[in-house]
């Protein structure tokens, strides 16, 4: 059954005239933060940008609050959802109710670091027309360093935060996507509730030709809110496991190829504390409906060996720094 389409609360539906990006975010709760999100968005500058924004179930005062504050802003729109459908559907939702040339996400406890970092993504697209979506760097709540709890690619390539490297994934609290990327693959997956939707979107637009790059020059500031913040010891870790072995049977990877993953996560879920949790998320992913699982064409494992694996090195690497590392707050 459809989704109810979300109501306009305040702001201006975008006209049919062409623009450059929608700088989206979904939020829930965080009046403070989302408000500090919302003001570093309208500030960019360099294009022809709209900002929406997508409640998902925050109280009255919240909106009222949000609607009062940038409601006669130009360009600006806020959105409320009839329910939380989680960050795949919400995402899904906001891009459809735009139609720039790119589609930014900001979380709503994050902020741009610049006001250009929107237009300078937009200038990556136009010059590498094969690139369909860009990781920016996300910058601890001091702006000084990275956010280790964001860091979503190989660790070897930490070093290279403030530089530039080929991904197979972006991190959702700052990124960039083509919208002709975005309208191939045909969005996120809407059953990945919260985790890994991001890398399954890529994985999707990899098979298809797209390129997926980190950005260092173009980054935003995160100061994580622990306002809603879903914890590993409880759904995090049933969505994370969950998710990551959907995508695994999409691609058709084996059990014994798995193996090896599944002892990993489950070694860091006991060592944590949820191994409950983890065990809740492997069932779910393995009862999951998966509609035409297919394999990957050779281009892609070459990419994703190239790009993934290499960088992530050996076994005994991935456990020495996974294993026994903490897991982020």
């Amino acid at each position: 059954m459809p989704a109810e389409a979300p109501r306009l609360l305040a702001g201006q539906r975008s006209a049919p005239s062409a623009y450059d990006a929608d700088i989206t975010i979904l939020c829930l709760g965080r009046l403070e933060e989302t408000k500090t999100a919302i003001e570093s968005a309208l500030t960019q500058r360099g294009g022809r940008f709209r900002v929406s924004v997508l409640d998902q179930g925050s109280d009255a005062d919240m909106l009222h609050a949000l609607a009062a504050r940038f409601g006669q802003r130009p360009g600006f729109a806020l959105y409320a959802a009839a329910e939380n459908r989680g960050v795949a559907a919400g995402r899904n939702m906001l891009a459809a109710l735009g139609h720039g040339r790119m589609i930014v996400g900001l979380d709503n406890d994050a902020r741009f670091a610049d006001e250009y970092v929107v237009a300078g993504a937009l200038r990556r697209f136009e010059n590498t027309p094969e690139l369909g979506a860009i990781g920016f760097c996300i910058l601890a709540a001091d702006g000084q360093g990275p956010d280790l709890t964001s860091w979503g690619y190989p660790k070897a390539l930490l070093p290279r935060h403030r530089g530039r490297f080929a991904a197979t994934t972006f991190v959702g609290a700052g990124h960039a996507i083509r919208r002709a990327a975005w309208q191939a693959v045909g969005g996120y997956d809407e059953s990945f509730f919260f985790t890994w939707e991001e890398y399954d979107f890529c994985l999707a637009a990899i098979a298809r030709g797209w390129r997926v790059a980190y950005d260092g020059q173009l980054a935003v500031i995160h100061a994580p809110a622990a306002e809603g913040r879903v914890r590993w010891q409880g759904a995090r870790m049933v969505h994370f496991i969950r998710n990551r072995l959907v995508i695994a049977r999409k691609w058709r990877q084996g059990w014994l190829a798995l193996a090896p993953w599944l002892l990993g996560y489950g070694l860091i879920a006991a060592r944590h504390g949820c191994f409950g949790a983890a065990w809740a998320g492997m069932r779910q992913g393995c009862a999951a409906p998966v509609a035409a699982p297919r394999k990957m064409p050779e281009a892609m494992r070459d990419y994703i060996r190239a790009y993934e694996t290499r960088p992530r090195g050996t076994l005994f690497t991935r456990l020495r720094l996974e294993l026994f590392s903490r897991l982020p707050v």
